[in-house]
This record gives structure tokens, C-alpha cells and sequence, in this order.
């Protein structure tokens, strides 16, 4: 378990130097390949190969140096690149070859064949690298498949069975051996020049003693008391301050055990196998702490701190088991550095593991059953319930495989495949432990994004951020849980140097790096363009006579063009060649132009409309029986809000290919008409004087021309006239309307003018069929 730990640690490390090591390689100058060298590395490969008698650190060494050689294979394909690129180039302006039978003028002839015998030269190292380097991935391939069948092998063997009794008297006879060894070394206190060193160093030890003492005793309370104190402070940082209080009571009691091996050290009076231990015992300590501190973290004694949602008596039970895991882990430490020091029999070792192997199975088979337990939607009501109910289906089939693993893993090792057994149970505790780590780094980022933005915890770990965290986070431990479950760091590197080598379309290669370039680009275009379209709209256009239709076309024009030179830009500088693609994106664009043809006619349309602008923002139009002011045109659609204050999507092809009706186009001036009613027999010349006066009498009626009243016709029951006026604003059409109707009842109420009404005179045939015969009474 140690090994593991120790072994995920440094492979983080060199996982994370990976991402580093590309770009410095970069500015390094690439030095010529040794061919020589190569070529003795080569051979003894390929005879360690064919024998396949090697032990696994010869051809891991061997893997290495090819790996090295690869590297400077790969690198030295694209010597002389740039000048090829020209030779090429030139090449093309000389024409085609002439057809057979025709003859090409001698100069050029010279010309053509002096380029290529200098194109030939110039390729030459790239094509003896990019030989090389296929030799070189070959091998390491080929070596590849001997580790891992090794690997396989070893898992699949069959070894001594450690519930045979006849194996456990010699499996105890050794371990007592080892133990009386170790305990043998005190011997040392005889030695009297060590005794004097002790003696010389013995207030450094009783210093180091002191402080360890005292850090392992009161450390974790004080850090405890700490954590008190600022969750007393409430408010903002509670969940940010808890976790750093959380680490210092791991980092407090780690320092404890450190200067507790540093004073033994200071003694001089440790042996060859106690110092071995010692060296060690630190590892043993931080494993210990941080698995203590995962189970306080996940399982916490707060509610409201606590990730799994289960009764507090469960979450107890949870830290306990936990704890003891962690124990249980430094005693196989132990174990196997006994393994290492002393001499041990296979049988005594399966003998000696399976106790803990069988202890760790029943550990994981009880918290299995408590994660089964989970049910995050009943403790949090306020939270979304699909999240909440696809966390706890997550949390419950991760129980149901450690209940899997807990029993298969000592079967195993029971029947006699310890190997298969361990390979099985220590990933699965390493996963566990980097799932919980990801879930507690995930939560320590939501509350580190509330405390910054100022939201509450609860709307900070249902942000956008914490998911984005988690998505981040688990994408960092995909490395680790591979290393866990047996993949070589060479593995992970090689995946890593396979990705940033991209993938070819045609002739051309797209790598990581190319859509790095292209991101960055492509994000300072847009950037720069919207920066120029805000400059435009706020303090270059509204100090021109365009009216606000024209500017906004023009700084819609701006952005389209903007994001196209952008793209454009981003496309020739990551030196992605499109022309390889483009007999392929031609067929697709037959396909899809069928399926877009709408989607295409309606942008063409909205380029249409920003360009000739037979509308613009604020017009008031009519169009397929809708009124409204048009108030957004975007690509495909324009946005009309209605009179009721609702908005309705046109399509762009609707506007350009319709009949629409624009009230407002280059002016606000627009004609009013109000029909008026009088009854049979009135005057009509003094209402249309009348008409006329109400209508000149308003103030937003132009009077030039001046408003006219029209007597239109004889109605069914009534006289009909109509006043027609100019509007200096025809915005304010419906309130003019609504004025001159009350100015008009008012002036024909003073004259006595009667505004009609329909009137129907009934009349029933028979009316002796009625009952009553129709008579009144």
C-alpha cells in the first residue's frame, strides 16, 4: 500500500512536470541524432527482444534510452521544414512537368531538375529521422507487449495457499526471526563511541523530543480549537476556513513524527534495519493522517459539513472503519519492509498477508453497506433533485462494487492468487481514496468561490463553478486511477506524447498545439472586435448625422466581419490547412445545405436588411398582421415587440420576401384618419366647419398640409365623414385618435348634432298564432 501511495505521489509529480517539458523542449535547439549510438541501442533491443530472457529493469532501461532517441527522431523530422516549404514552392512556379511526347524550354528544364536535386538533399534528414523514429516506436511497442505479458502472468499465477496449516509454523518461525533481528541491534549501547555521540547530541534529542511530543499530543487540539474560533465568526469563509484548519491538523502531528525520527536520528544509536524503518516511518504517519483526515472531511461530525448525507451514527461508524483501514495499511508496510530485510518464504508471505488481506475485505464490505446507506435528496430538500438523486445512485453502485471487491479480493488470495488478490484490493482502497479527494477538493473549490463572490454555500456548490471544479478534478485523477490500477508512468507518457503529436487529415497534422494557437487567436479577434463595435456605438457613431438604424447596422457589419477575419486569422496562424479538407467539406455541404437551406436563407436575409435597411430598430411595422416596434435584428430573425408588450420572432426570408408595412421609415410623420357618424338631417357643412376646427385645434396635426374632412358617404344609419390629418409623430396615433373623439362628442354635445345608432323596427307576421291571440293588455 506504501508503494503505491509513494509511487502515485511521483507520478503526479512527473505527470504535471509533463505538461511543462513540451513547451521547454520547444525553445531548446534540436540537436543532430547520433545514428551510431542509436544503432548500437537498436541491436541490443532487438537481441533482447528474440531471447525474451532479460529481467523487467534491463528492458525498462532499454525502453527508456529508445524512448530518448524517439524523442530526438521525432523532433528531427522537420529539419530544414521551412526551406523545403520554399523549395517546393518554388518548384510549383515553374510550371507543370510537360506532357509525354512535348519538351520544356532547357533553362527551365536545368532549373527544375537543379531544385528537386536540392529538394532530394534537403529531405534526406527528415526521411532517415522519420525511418528511425518508426524503429524506435517499433521497439518500444515490442518491449511494451513483454512487460505486460510478464505482468499478466504474474497476476495469473497460482502460489502457495495460505489457509494450508502446515505453511503457519514456518510463516510465525520466520517473522519471529525477523522481529529479534530488529531487536537485536540494541547492542549498539556498548559501543562507547556512540554512546559519547549520544552523549554530545543530547540537548538536540531532548529539543526534538519536546516538540514532538508536544505537536502529537496538542496539535490536532489546537488546531482543533482554531477551527472553533473561525466557525464562531460565521458568515463568509466558514467552509474555507474549516478546510485549512483540516490540513494543519494533519501538517501539526506529521512534524511530530518527523522530529521524533529526527531526534532518534540524532542519537547515532540506530541500526542498519532501524534506520530503514525510521526512513519510513514518516510515510507511515502522513498515510495514516490522511486517511483520517479523508474520513473527518467526508463523514463529517457536522451536518452541514458532512458530503455524504447519512445518520451521525453511521458517519462515526464510517471514521472508525476508515481509521482502522489506515492501521491496517501501515501494518502491511511493515510487513512487507520485513519482506525486504529479511529472508521469507512465498508460502510464509501469502501466510502473513492474507490476515490483513481478509481484515481490509471486511472493512470495505461494512462501508460498502454504508454507502449504500446514501441518500443525499431526503437531507437536502432545497437542492435539485436529479443532481441529488444521480450523486446518490453514483455513491450506491460504488458500494455495491466494494462489497464485490471485499469479497472477491480474499477468495483469491485464499485459494492461492495473491497477487491477483492484492492487485485487486489496493487499487480499489487507492480509487476510493482519490474519489474522496475529489469530492472534498470539489467542495473546499465551491466554498472558495462563495467566499470570493459573496454568494451563500448553498447557491455556491450548486453553481456552475462547482461543477466545472468537479468536471477539472476528476479529469486530473484519470492519470492517478490508471497509475493505480497498474499503467506505467512510460504508458501515461507515451498516451501524453501520442496526444500532443495530433492526428493527419490529408497532409496535414493537427495537434493540441495547433487549437491552443487557434483558441487564443480566434479569442483576441473577438475580443478586438468587440471592443471596436462598443468604441463605435458609444463615442464614434452618435457624434455622426446616421440615424440609429444606420448605426446599428454598421456596427453589426463590424462584428460579422470581425469574427470572419478572426477565424480566418486563427486558421493561417495555427497553420491549419483547409484545402486538404476541402473536397470532403464540399460533399458534406451538399447535404448540409439541403438541411440548413432555411437557416442559410434567413442569414443571407439578415445581411440583406443591415445592408439596404428597409427597417431598422424602432420602426414601427406591420407584418403578416402583426404591429409592433422592431426592436433586435439579429442573423436569422428579427424581434418585433408588440403593442400588448409580447414579443414575436420573424424570421429574416419573412421580412425581405413578404409584403411589410413600415409606419415609421425615415420619418415619424404619418397620416391620421377618424370617421365620424351624424344623424340623417343635420347640417353638413356645419360639421365638416366643425370637424375641420377640432382637427386644427390639435397640436400634433401638421398644418401643411393642413388636416381635410371628407364627407365620404350615406351610410345605412347615418352621414358619414371622415377627418384626414398629418401627425408630426404618427407614434402618438392612438392617443390623437382617443383626443379628437372626445373633443368631437364634447363640440357636438354644444350643437346638438346627434351622433346615430342603428334602429330596427320588428315586425311579426300572425300574431294571432301567439299565445294570447296578440292581443295587449
Amino acid at each position: 500500500m506504501i508503494r503505491w501511495l509513494a509511487f502515485c505521489c511521483v507520478s503526479l509529480l512527473v505527470w504535471s512536470l509533463g505538461w511543462v517539458g513540451p513547451l521547454a523542449a520547444q525553445q531548446d535547439v534540436v540537436a543532430a541524432p547520433d545514428y551510431a549510438t542509436w544503432e548500437s541501442v537498436a541491436r541490443r533491443a532487438e537481441a533482447a527482444v528474440d531471447a525474451g530472457t532479460d529481467t523487467n529493469a534491463v528492458f525498462s532501461t532499454l525502453r527508456g534510452r529508445i524512448v530518448g532517441f524517439r524523442t530526438t527522431f521525432e523532433a528531427a523530422q522537420s529539419t530544414n521544414a521551412e526551406r523545403i516549404a520554399t523549395l517546393r514552392a518554388q518548384i510549383t512556379a515553374l510550371g507543370v512537368l510537360p506532357a509525354e511526347g512535348e519538351t520544356e524550354a532547357p533553362d527551365i528544364a536545368a532549373r527544375r531538375a537543379q531544385l528537386n536535386a536540392r529538394l532530394s538533399e534537403l529531405q534526406a534528414p527528415g526521411q532517415a529521422a522519420q525511418e528511425a523514429f518508426t524503429r524506435a516506436d517499433g521497439l518500444i511497442g515490442e518491449i511494451d507487449q513483454i512487460l505486460r505479458g510478464r505482468q499478466t502472468e504474474r497476476l495469473l499465477s497460482l502460489g502457495p495457499t495460505p489457509i494450508n496449516p502446515v505453511l503457519w509454523p514456518e510463516a510465525l518461525e520466520q517473522l519471529g526471526e525477523s522481529l529479534t533481528d530488529i531487536s537485536g541491534e540494541r547492542r549498539v549501547f556498548n559501543n562507547q563511541s556512540l554512546l559519547l555521540a549520544a552523549r554530545a547530541n543530547l540537548p538536540l534529542v531532548v529539543l526534538l523530543l519536546a516538540i514532538s511530543i508536544v505537536l502529537l499530543t496538542r496539535g490536532r487540539g489546537w488546531a482543533a480549537w482554531g477551527g472553533e474560533q473561525l466557525r464562531k465568526l460565521g458568515g463568509r469563509g466558514r467552509g474555507v476556513w474549516g478546510f485549512v484548519i483540516s490540513l494543519l491538523r494533519i501538517a501539526l502531528p506529521l512534524l511530530g513524527i518527523y522530529a521524533f525520527t529526527e531526534a532518534l536520528f540524532a542519537t547515532g544509536l540506530v541500526g542498519l534495519r532501524g534506520t530503514e524503518i525510521l526512513e519510513v516511518l514518516p510515510i507511515w504517519g502522513a498515510i495514516f493522517l490522511s486517511f483520517r483526515w479523508l474520513a473527518e472531511r467526508l463523514f463529517s461530525r457536522n451536518d452541514d459539513d458532512a458530503i455524504f448525507s447519512l445518520p451521525a451514527e453511521r458517519r462515526t461508524e464510517a471514521r472508525f472503519y476508515i481509521t482502522t483501514l489506515a492501521l491496517v495499511s501501515v501494518l502491511r508496510g511493515f510487513l512487507e519492509l520485513l519482506f525486504g530485510v529479511s529472508e521469507f518464504t512465498e508460502g510464509s508471505r501469502a501466510v502473513l498477508t492474507f490476515p490483513i488481506v481478509v481484515v481490509v475485505g471486511l472493512i470495505l464490505f461494512r462501508l460498502g453497506q454504508i454507502l449504500r446507506r446514501q441518500d443525499m435528496a431526503s437531507a437536502d430538500p432545497d437542492a435539485p433533485q436529479p443532481a441529488a438523486q444521480s450523486f446518490s445512485r453514483i455513491v450506491r453502485l460504488l458500494g455495491r462494487a466494494t462489497q464485490v471487491v471485499a469479497v472477491v479480493a480474499p477468495v483469491l488470495s485464499g485459494i492461492g492468487y495473491a497477487t491477483a488478490g492484492t492487485a485487486l484490493l489496493n487499487p480499489w482502497v487507492l480509487s476510493l481514496a482519490l474519489l474522496g479527494l475529489v469530492l472534498v477538493l470539489q467542495r473546499f473549490a465551491a466554498d472558495l468561490y462563495g467566499w470570493i463572490s459573496g454568494r451563500t454555500v448553498e447557491e455556491a456548490r450548486d453553481s456552475l463553478v462547482a461543477m466545472l471544479s468537479t468536471f477539472l478534478l476528476l479529469l486530473g485523477a484519470v492519470p492517478l486511477l490508471a497509475l493505480a490500477w497498474g499503467a506505467r508512468v512510460t504508458d501515461l507518457a507515451d498516451l501524453w506524447a501520442t496526444f500532443l503529436r495530433g492526428f493527419t487529415v490529408g497532409e496535414t497534422t493537427i495537434s493540441p498545439t495547433n487549437f491552443v494557437i487557434f483558441a487564443v487567436v480566434f479569442a483576441a479577434g473577438y475580443t478586438l472586435t468587440r471592443l471596436l463595435q462598443g468604441a463605435l456605438k458609444t463615442s464614434v457613431l452618435p457624434k455622426t448625422g446616421i440615424d440609429p438604424g444606420g448605426q446599428t447596422a454598421l456596427v453589426s457589419g463590424v462584428g460579422y466581419v470581425g469574427i470572419f477575419l478572426a477565424g480566418l486569422i486563427a486558421i493561417t496562424t495555427a497553420g491549419i490547412d483547409l484545402s486538404s479538407v476541402a473536397l470532403v467539406a464540399g460533399a458534406l455541404s451538399v447535404g448540409i445545405g439541403f438541411g440548413l437551406q432555411n437557416i442559410v436563407s434567413n442569414f443571407v436575409s439578415g445581411i440583406i436588411l443591415l445592408i439596404e435597411r428597409p427597417i431598422s430598430e424602432g420602426d414601427w411595422i406591420e407584418v403578416g398582421g402583426q404591429h409592433g416596434y422592431v426592436k433586435n435584428i439579429s442573423v436569422r430573425s428579427t424581434r418585433i415587440e408588440t403593442f400588448d408588450r409580447s414579443d414575436v420572432i420573424v424570421p429574416n426570408a419573412d421580412l425581405v420576401s413578404g409584403t411589410v408595412t413600415n409606419y415609421t421609415r425615415g420619418n415619424t410623420v404619418g397620416r391620421v384618419i377618424i370617421p365620424v357618424g351624424v344623424a340623417y338631417g343635420t347640417d353638413t357643412r356645419k360639421v365638416e366647419a366643425l370637424l375641420r376646427e377640432v382637427a386644427e385645434s390639435h397640436p400634433m396635426v401638421l398644418m401643411n398640409p393642413k388636416p381635410s374632412v371628407v364627407f365620404q358617404n350615406f351610410g345605412a344609419s347615418s352621414l358619414d365623414f371622415e377627418i384626414r390629418a398629418i401627425l408630426r409623430d404618427v407614434n402618438w396615433m392612438l392617443t390623437v385618435k382617443s383626443e379628437m373623439n372626445h373633443k368631437i362628442a364634447q363640440r357636438f354635445a354644444e350643437e346638438g348634432i346627434e351622433i346615430p345608432f342603428p334602429q330596427q323596427d320588428v315586425w311579426l307576421r300572425n300574431p294571432e298564432t301567439l299565445p294570447g291571440g296578440g292581443e295587449t293588455s
